[in-house]
């Protein structure tokens, strides 16, 4: 099944599923997919405003040239998703405890974003821009950060020797978030 530039709003995919197939240019408003099973459904183009979805499965699902904003992706395993052409962008939207493990999302725009304990194990993040994002307690683990601009986000810690952060950029005083492990002070 596929559907094109078609609008849906204040859906409740909790009690009837979302149904299987490809989604292009289609725009989601007010939605709720919380706990929804959203595996193996395509979306290309398409956006999503103020939609939940809060501990979504999205096994094997495309999420290609997708923008998401003031949504709610709490505990989201996007390390689940088909890899290939995987492209998101997010504005003002709830990320905590969501999962990017091993997931490859160069030159990406997080805006306003809070990611509490989200995990970037492994991610390549290189040249994405984090703007105004709250990293409290995220996981940054052999994750790539090559030229990711991180000037204006807060809470990170994030280890040098254990991450790739050539030509990153930070500012003060967050970047002391850099020198946690070393347990100094610094005047």
């Amino acid at each position: 099944m596929i559907v094109e530039n078609t609008k849906f709003e204040k859906q409740q995919y909790t009690q009837e599923a979302l149904k299987k197939g490809e989604y292009d240019t289609c725009t989601f408003l007010n939605c709720v997919f919380s706990e929804t099973d959203l595996s193996n459904i395509s979306f290309t183009e398409c956006e999503f405003y103020n939609c939940d979805f809060s501990n979504a499965k999205v096994k094997n699902t495309v999420f290609n040239d997708v923008f998401f904003s003031e949504c709610k992706l709490v505990g989201v395993q996007f390390n689940n998703c088909n890899p290939f052409l995987f492209s998101v962008k997010f504005d003002n939207c709830n990320l905590s405890l969501a999962s990017f493990y091993q997931v490859k999302m160069k030159n990406t725009r997080v805006v306003s974003c809070e990611l509490y304990q989200t995990d970037f194990t492994q991610a390549d993040v290189s040249n994405t821009l984090f703007e105004n994002c709250d990293f409290k307690q995220a996981i940054f683990e052999q994750t790539i950060l090559e030229k990711a601009n991180l000037t204006t986000a807060y809470n990170y810690t994030i280890d040098p020797e254990n991450n790739t952060i050539k030509k990153a950029q930070f500012s003060m005083p967050e970047v002391l978030g850099l020198l946690k492990k070393y347990d100094i002070h610094v005047k």
